[in-house]
């Protein structure tokens, strides 16, 4: 029960701490890519997409590439703190980040888009600068919307799996979260303690998934 309690603890910790990384930086992308065009806005939003098309080995095996200590980022990161990203729970907070963006992006754009344009124009017209636009007209309009988005990647970087057992591994204690203490349940035969990993995990997945459904119901009510 012990390891149970751990993989549900760390699972917690590395999904919230993602979460708010995704937050903040999704958003951003999601405000950048709804409201202006610049060179390079396709590449953009299909570099952040791809990893909700790549299988996720694929995307912890370009993640290793990054962040070993052989690669750009991580040699970097070795050089400057002696440290190394690979095999931490800080690496799974990466792996679950980068899975989890996606659907933070795509939600935000989503949202800020369907603002009715004649609220914005409107206070524009009323001389009210960018800014000001953004937090007294747009985001009081479509906050619901990217919440549902928060809520969806907090769902996402809780059930990450193969990007982190690339990236993190699957060391008890650590880097091991519930979905990786499943397989690892399985693989020696302990049905007893997978199944109670299972259920946990799939009661917060739909707790969360409610949520996200009143949220998107309570967005589009009259």
């Amino acid at each position: 029960m012990t390891e149970i309690a751990d993989a549900l603890r760390l699972s917690l910790q590395v999904s919230s701490i993602a979460t708010v990384f995704v937050a903040v930086l999704g958003s951003f992308l999601g405000y950048l890519l709804a409201c202006y065009r610049f060179p390079g806005r396709d590449w953009v939003e299909a570099i952040v997409t791809l990893p909700l098309v790549l299988p996720p080995i694929v995307v912890g095996y370009l993640l290793l590439v990054l962040f070993g200590r052989n690669g750009p980022i991580g040699h970097a990161i070795y050089e400057l703190t002696g440290w190394t990203l690979v095999f931490t729970w800080q690496g799974a907070v990466v792996a679950a980040t980068v899975v989890a963006m996606p659907l933070m992006v795509k939600t935000t754009k989503a949202a800020l888009e369907s603002v009715d344009s004649a609220y914005l124009k409107a206070a524009s017209t009323l001389g009210q600068p960018p800014w000001q636009v953004l937090f007294r007209v747009w985001l009081p309009l479509a906050w619901k919307g990217i919440l549902a988005g928060v809520v969806l990647s907090f769902a996402r970087a809780l059930g990450e799996f193969g990007a982190t057992l690339m990236l993190a591994g699957n060391i008890p204690g650590v880097t091991q979260t519930m979905p990786m203490a499943i397989y690892e349940k399985v693989q020696i035969g302990n049905d007893r303690e997978a199944a109670i990993l299972v259920t946990i995990l799939s009661g917060l997945s739909i707790a969360v998934l409610f949520l996200s459904k009143y949220l998107e119901r309570s967005k589009i009510a009259p």
